[in-house]
């Protein structure tokens, strides 16, 4: 019976996955991805690609969502299993809340991502300030920002993100439990796919 040695991740919880290991006593490593990334499948599918190859010879857990559209194919040819989910947003919240607010109209905001907006949204969308918002503002009604146990203060960054999606901001405060069930589950599905 072989445990899993190591989460690979995206890095938008990598402060809550940690805490999560600790608190549980996993004896697991992590390795966690820039969240950037999601808005590069190319380099999000070979960052991912190469991380998996070095740490190949060692049981792992990986904790993404269906963040590329290959992602289970990618999982697939290096024999991991990831978490249950569609994003990061739905593995944390519980996919009833994600869902309650995503019909609402939420644009997510962990603190990784407010902290790091300008390189991470930037990159994609440079230029006119105007075409961001009315892209914002054509899918999303109001921008929820998460707060967990283990985040900073990260308010003025989230005031920032607000101002230029002209999107509302609003605040949840969540704990780490729909998280760690997820994670508990992921590893045990490791252990059991290794017997």
């Amino acid at each position: 019976m072989s445990q899993a040695e190591l989460i690979i991740g995206c890095g938008i919880l990598k402060k809550e996955i940690r805490c999560l290991v600790e608190k549980n006593g996993w004896h697991v490593q992590t390795k966690f991805l820039p969240s950037g990334l999601h808005v590069d499948f190319d380099r999000l599918q070979s960052g991912l690609e190469a991380c998996l190859q070095q740490n190949a010879a060692r049981p792992a857990a990986v904790f993404y969502g269906a963040c590329h559209p290959s992602m289970d194919q990618i999982l697939a040819a290096a024999h991991v299993i990831r978490t249950p989910g569609q994003n990061c947003v739905d593995i944390y919240l519980g996919h009833e809340l994600f869902s309650r607010e995503l019909e609402q109209g939420a644009f997510f905001l962990f603190e990784d991502w407010a902290l790091h907006w300008q390189e991470i949204v930037g990159s994609v969308m440079p230029g006119d300030p105007e075409i961001m918002r009315n892209i914002f503002c054509s899918a999303h009604t109001y921008l929820l920002a998460i707060r967990t146990p283990c985040s900073g203060d990260f308010s003025a960054e989230a005031k920032i993100v607000s101002d230029m999606t002209s999107l509302e901001l609003r605040w949840i405060d969540v704990g780490l439990e729909h998280l760690e069930a997820n994670l508990a589950t992921t590893l045990e599905r490791v252990k059991a796919d290794r017997k």
